[in-house]
Formats: C-alpha cells, structure tokens, sequence
C-alpha cells in the first residue's frame, strides 16, 4: 500500500460538484481540486463514465488530492449520460464524447483558476480517450499522461484478439450494461434525476450488438484508434503499463509511431495505478507524474526528459502459479524505440518437435481438444487470486510443443515474440494459439508470452495448400536462466480466451519453414546507474466501509469427464461499499461463466449475470441482468434480460434475443 501524505506546499480545497457546460445546452458533471493560494494553476483531467460521485469516489481522492496539493487543479469529469451528466451515452470513445472532452477542456483552460493549460491523465478509458482526444488537438490540451490504453481498438482490446472473439468482448459489454442505466445523485442533479433516470432506462441497449457487427477491422473500430494517424499527436505522450496488464504492447507502439516528446514506462503491474498495485513492485508513480507535469506545463526541469525514453521491469524467471503478488526482477531502459539494442534470433520449428538447431523439414499436425487453454487465466486484469495462467504442462498435452535445448547462457528478451508458420488447414476457417513457455530443468513450465491468429482467409482454404501467416504475442521483458528451455506450442483451440472456430480443424505444420522469432537484449552496463524511483505515495482516500458479503463466485473450471462438459467461472464486481460521507451504499455481485463441451465448438456459450443496489438513506435501487452469448455454424445469438426495480418494485424491464451472421470468427 502506498504511504499516506497529509502535507503538501498547498492546501486543497475540494468542490463536490461543478458542471461543465456544451455548446448543446448539455451540462457534464465534474469534481474539483484546488490548490489554494497558488493563484492561476494547470489543471490535470480525468475523464471518465465511471461515477465520480460514488463509483470511484474511493479512489479518486488519492491521486488528484495529491497532485493538487503540489499546485495543479484537478478535475474529475463524468462522460456525457454517465454519473450526474446530462444526455445518453451510446457506446465507448464516440466521436461525440471526443468533441465533448474538447469542449470540456477550452471551458476549463477559460476558468479564473486555471492558467490556460490543461493536461489529460488516466488509466483504461481514460487513457484510451487522452489519446483520442490529443488527436483532435485541443489548442489548451498541453500533454497526455495514459495508463493502460490502447492505441488500436481492434488489435490490442478487449474485443477482438488477432481476428478472434476475445472472452472480453460478451462480458465487457455485460458490465457496462450494469452500469449505463443506473441514475444521477438527486443531491446533485435535483428533482429532475427520475427524468434522467427514466430516459437511461429506455435507451439502454447492449452494446455487444453494435461490436459483435464489425468482425473485421473495419471504419468503426479505427475511429478512436489513434494508430491510425499517430501524426495527429503532436503533444507529448507519458505512456504506462504492466506486463500482467492486457494493453502492455501500447507502450512500444507509441514509442515508436509518435513523433513528437514521449516516455514509456512497463512495470511488472497488472491494470492499475504503478502507485497502488496488487503486483509489487509499486513504485512513487505520482512524483513521477508531478516531474512531468512540471516539466510540461511549468517550465520546471526536473529531468525527466534527460532520462532513456524506455523503460521495462526485466522480470526474472518464476516457477507457474495462479496468483503472483510479487515479481522479482530489474529496471532496464533503452534509449529510443525500437532500438538498436535488440537483435532478432531465428529459431526453427524442427521435425521431432525440436526448438532450434539446423533446420530439420517434415510436417506436424495438430487437432486440439476444446479444453487447451483451461490453463491461460485472466486476460490482464488486476492480479488477483487465480488470474495468472498456471502450469502450462496440461494445455500442452493438447497442443503442438517444440522443445529447445537447456540454454547454456542465460537470455533475455524485449518485445514481441513472434511465430512464422507455414501450415495447411483441413477447414476452411481454423484459428491457432502460440505460446512462449520458460520450462524449468524439473519439467514446470511458465507462460511467458501468447498470442492467437484467426487463420481464415477472406477467400476461405484449400485443403491442402500452404499458406503462411505470423503470430505476434504481446511484448515483455524476460529472463530465462541458463540451464532452462524454451517452448513453443501451437494449439486449434484456445477456450475461453477466444471463441473456437465452427468446425474442429487440423492445422498440418511445415516444419523447418516455420520459426520463432525472440527479440533478444544484451544487457547493459548503463541500467545499473538508473535513478532509483520514489516510493509510493498518494493523499487520504474519501473514508468507505467495506461490509460483509455473501461467498462470491471464484475462479473455478469444472470438467465432467463423461460428458466432456466444461465450465470456467470468473467472479466479476462482488463487494458492499458504504460511503458515510454522502450516506450511500453499493452492493454489487456478478458472474461470468463459460461453457463447452469437448468435441463440440457450437456449444460454447457465455452467461453473465450482475446486481448492483445503490442504498441511500430514502430508497433502494436495483439493476439486474442477465445475458447469454450462443452460436451454431451460421450466427452468434445474444439474448438479454433486464429488470430495474425500486425500493422491492419492478418499474422498468425489457428482453432482446437477436441474431448476428459470423462473418469467418
């Protein structure tokens, strides 16, 4: 836990609630931060459709209360038809909530506190959005701080993972569904909240129809990916993630497509804060800010910009387990990105399941039962109790596995594995899973790096032809031991990270024209003389009462080993939060269950289902849904129940079951 600050050059004022206004008439609800007695001050925005009056009212205070306390003004804003704002929201980083940050960020640069400047800070849609909203360059937007983002919304999300249905995609859509209807504080809003609270209602819809619709990298998910027009950014960019944490390959990418005054920065964390991690270790992130900010946009030289452009947590070789609190390791840094400090080792895919050496032809074939992939974990969420992928022995006992040598000298890696295939297919349409595994001398193999490749062409397969495609796993910075081998395994099937393809397919491997290829780092003298970081800080968290809980669901994988039945259960959002100050309380609790029987990819099916009560002294109010995502060879079929209820009575309800063409997923 990071040490709590009370002192701090400025006093800071705190202004519940401001509204924002739009040229539209639309007003956006904001808490402030103020500095007081520091006259005309930047100010620091986060922006985002979460709540600031209580979804994170617990963690807010944290970080802006600290970075106002040493002379920004910080604001909180809640996204058009989210918290106390006016309107609808639609769906994520929409053109309209763009033009709305823009708007937002003029009227605060006008303000009699600010100086004129503003910079953008946040982590997941707030870092998605910082970006989007630089490329639309707001004259007073000065700079981007973005933490776990992304800059390609079809590549590098929740949705879709290298052409493939990402688990994410169905249960993503779920949680926010739990959240776009819920109403504004009247304490805030006025009597007009049940106005509000009633349109939300009737606007909501899920917004898995609207993703499930663009299967293809398409002009709907490169609106908002900046990759698209990295020129666009002209600002500087402080880039942030974890290798645990699903958007740890944005960093490099930025680092390389901008053009302009950007820093990378990769720890070991998984999606948070570097300052509050569930991954040490936690470093003083938010000094880390202030040097930035100050540097930016107080003309202060601090250092920061004399410092390498890139720099990684090299993690050291661990043995596999299901949940890490810590990951030993070692900061590295490169100087610029990519850099010449890399250098790109071949390994072939041999005959007789060989890793390296000379080259050896033949032909390897591989048909996956539906259970590889039982073993992947989480997809980058917050290093919690079994997120991690486990021993990886057991996903590869239904999988391809070429097995190096023991390495006689230890060897690094920074950056993205990759795997040249050369393959038939028996199906027209089939997928492939690669995994990077560090095997141990006793046999226990850790996932290093994984990537997965929707192998349809548009055109469909010819049985028997060769064609050739590459799989890129995410970046990450890794030590393998000397006396310890390298694995590569190839699996038809990786559930439920991604849906399975329609039919069972044979992928038949070319071996010798098939290879890996591992970014390899030599170390380097220069990252022992590194300036150590800070350690972490952060201002008093708003005071919440953390209350008893029924038993929530854990992660759990259940196989019937008559039937072939599996389930995969995750826990989703299960706490009773009371926040004395404002005299609220949420009870939230869901699930999120996969299912599929072996030998069968039709019957995959996905169930979620979420509560969530907000308790105030007058009234309780409930949102609970429940959502299934099905398939047969032609269709994905959504089908969804929705039942608002206030103080113990139902008042709103509404059901969808709909039909959507696979287009080859």
């Amino acid at each position: 836990m990071p040490q709590v600050r009370t002192e701090f050059p400025y006093p800071v004022k705190v202004v519940e609630n401001i509204f924002v206004p739009l040229a539209d008439g639309t007003r956006l609800a904001a808490k402030l931060w103020l500095p007081e007695g520091a006259g005309k001050v930047p100010a620091i925005l986060e922006y985002l459709p979460y709540r600031k009056r209580d979804g994170t009212r617990y963690r807010d205070q944290g970080m802006h209360k600290y970075l106002a306390g040493h002379g920004y003004a910080c604001i909180r804003l809640d996204i058009r038809g989210t918290g106390d704002s006016d309107g609808l929201i639609d769906d994520e980083y929409t053109v309209q909530e763009q033009l709305d940050g823009c708007e937002a960020i003029a009227w605060l640069a006008a303000q009699d506190w600010c100086d004129g400047q503003v910079s953008m800070i946040g982590i997941s849609w707030g870092g998605f959005n910082g970006l989007q909203i630089a490329a639309r360059q707001p004259e007073a937007l000065k700079t981007v701080i973005t933490v776990g983002s992304t800059d390609d919304r079809y590549a590098t999300d929740i949705h879709w993972l290298g052409g493939c249905l990402s688990k994410d995609n169905f249960d993503w859509s779920s949680t926010m569904f739990a959240h776009n209807d819920l109403p504004p504080d009247p304490a805030i809003v006025g009597a007009r909240w049940r106005e509000m609270w009633r349109a939300r209602m009737e606007h909501q819809r899920p917004w898995i129809l609207n993703w499930l619709r663009h299967q293809r990298r398409d002009e709907f998910w490169k609106q908002g990916s900046v990759c698209e027009d990295f020129p666009a950014i002209k600002i500087p960019v402080y880039a942030v993630s974890g290798w645990a944490d699903n958007y740890s390959e944005t960093v490099p990418r930025l680092l390389a497509g901008l053009s302009g005054p950007r820093l990378g920065l990769v720890g070991p964390w998984a999606h948070s804060y570097p300052y509050d991690v569930a991954v040490a270790p936690a470093i003083g992130w938010l000094q880390e800010v202030l040097r930035w900010c100050d540097h930016w946009m107080k003309g202060v030289e601090t250092g920061i910009m004399e410092e390498p452009m890139y720099r990684v947590w090299m993690q050291d070789s661990v043995p596999p387990s299901t949940c890490y609190t810590e990951r030993r390791g070692r900061w590295v840094a490169e100087d610029s990105w990519p850099s010449p400090n890399i250098t790109p080792q071949k390994l072939p895919l041999n005959a007789g399941m060989r890793l390296g050496g000379a080259v050896q032809a033949g032909d390897a074939a591989i048909c996956s039962p539906l259970w590889v992939g039982l073993n992947a974990g989480e997809v980058g969420r917050y290093g919690e109790d079994a997120d991690w992928p486990g021993d990886q022995r057991e996903d590869d006992g239904g999988s391809l596995v070429f097995l190096s040598e023991p390495l006689t000298e230890p060897l690094e890696i920074l950056g993205a594995p990759l795997v040249h295939l050369h393959f038939s297919s028996d199906k027209p349409q089939a997928l492939v899973a690669a995994r990077l595994n560090d095997v141990m001398p006793d046999g226990r193999s850790t996932r290093v790096g994984v990537g997965v490749l929707n192998l349809t062409h548009r055109d469909s397969h010819e049985p028997g032809k060769t064609y050739g495609a590459v799989v890129e796993m995410d970046d990450i910075a890794h030590h393998f031991p000397k006396g310890h081998r390298l694995a590569v395994a190839l699996s038809t099937a990786y559930y439920p990270l991604v849906w399975p393809s329609p039919e069972l397919a044979t992928l038949t491997v070319k071996c010798g024209d098939s290879w890996l290829e591992l970014p390899v780092r030599q170390p380097r003298e220069t990252d022992k003389n590194l300036r150590a970081f800070e350690s972490p800080e952060e201002a008093q968290d708003t005071p919440t009462i953390a209350h008893p809980t029924p038993e929530a669901p854990r992660r759990r994988i259940t196989r019937d080993l008559l039937s072939g039945h599996i389930t995969v259960d995750y826990p989703r959002w299960n706490a009773a939060t009371e926040m004395p100050d404002i005299e609220q309380t949420h009870v939230s609790s869901g699930i999120c269950r996969h299912e599929i029987t072996d030998g069968d990819p039709l019957s995959a099916l996905t169930f979620t289902e979420s509560r969530v009560e907000i308790r105030r002294t007058d009234s309780t109010i409930e949102h609970h849904s429940i959502g299934t995502l099905t398939c047969d060879a032609k269709d994905f079929i959504v089908r969804m129940q929705l039942r608002i209820s206030e103080n113990g009575t139902e008042i709103f309800a509404r059901d969808w079951d709909e039909r959507i063409p696979r287009d080859m997923v």
